[in-house]
């Protein structure tokens, strides 16, 4: 409990609000990782997810593809890419686009497959083109399956990005890794409290949207 409360203690200080190493600079830097990893995720698996679930063609290969990229170790893997390719971004970034890539592709081929067949039928019937009945039809009624694995992959980057900061980059991580490493535990679970808050707040914001895309069933 002593901990915990000196925890909250330094999530408060004043001098935590400032500087490179204060809390809104280390909160921007991790959503940062995490935006631009589920933007570049989305653009390559949407696409393709939308076409195997259209086609129902590559279905078995994409899950081949994803459960092989989801038990990648994430950690291992970035070291491993530190070490190859110098210390930057990079290496970061290609983890957690690997990272969340499956979920995001799984969300676009499930939410086109989840689409009634008769509705599908029913627009072909009234000479909607394959491209029509994709954009007009499957993709906006498959909409919110999408975004629950668009909120599936954000929570995973979110907390994976955390270990960016073992390769010397910044985010919400560097309190954790550095708290343990000063034995400043309090630090590293302050770090820990705002990775877990900011999960949450990205859950909620995901569910919000989920919500409002949904389809209204009467």
């Amino acid at each position: 409990m002593t901990l915990f409360m000196e925890a909250l203690a330094w999530l408060f200080a004043p001098e935590q609000r400032m500087g490179a190493n204060g809390i809104p600079n280390r909160l921007a830097e991790h959503l940062g990782y995490t935006a631009l990893s589920l933007l570049i995720a989305a653009v390559i698996a949407i696409p393709i997810g939308w076409l195997i679930g259209h086609t129902g063609r590559g279905r078995q290969l994409a899950i081949g593809l994803s459960g092989a990229a989801r038990a990648l170790p994430s950690l291992g893997l970035i070291t491993i890419l530190a070490l190859l390719m110098g210390l930057s971004e990079v290496p970061a970034l290609i983890v957690l686009v690997v990272l969340a890539i499956p979920s995001i592709l799984a969300g676009a081929y499930a939410g086109v497959e989840a689409v009634d067949p008769s509705t599908v039928d029913a627009a072909r019937a009234v000479g909607m083109t394959e491209w029509q009945v994709l954009g007009k039809v499957e993709i906006p009624l498959g909409l919110p399956i999408l975004i629950g694995g668009l909120r599936n992959a954000a929570l995973q980057v979110v907390a994976t990005a955390t270990l960016a900061a073992y390769i010397g980059l910044g985010g919400l991580g560097r309190y954790i890794f550095s708290g343990l490493s000063t034995r400043n535990f309090e630090v590293m679970l302050g770090g820990a409290i705002l990775v877990a808050v900011l999960a949450l707040v990205l859950e909620g914001v995901f569910s919000l949207v989920q919500r409002m895309v949904a389809v209204p069933t009467r």
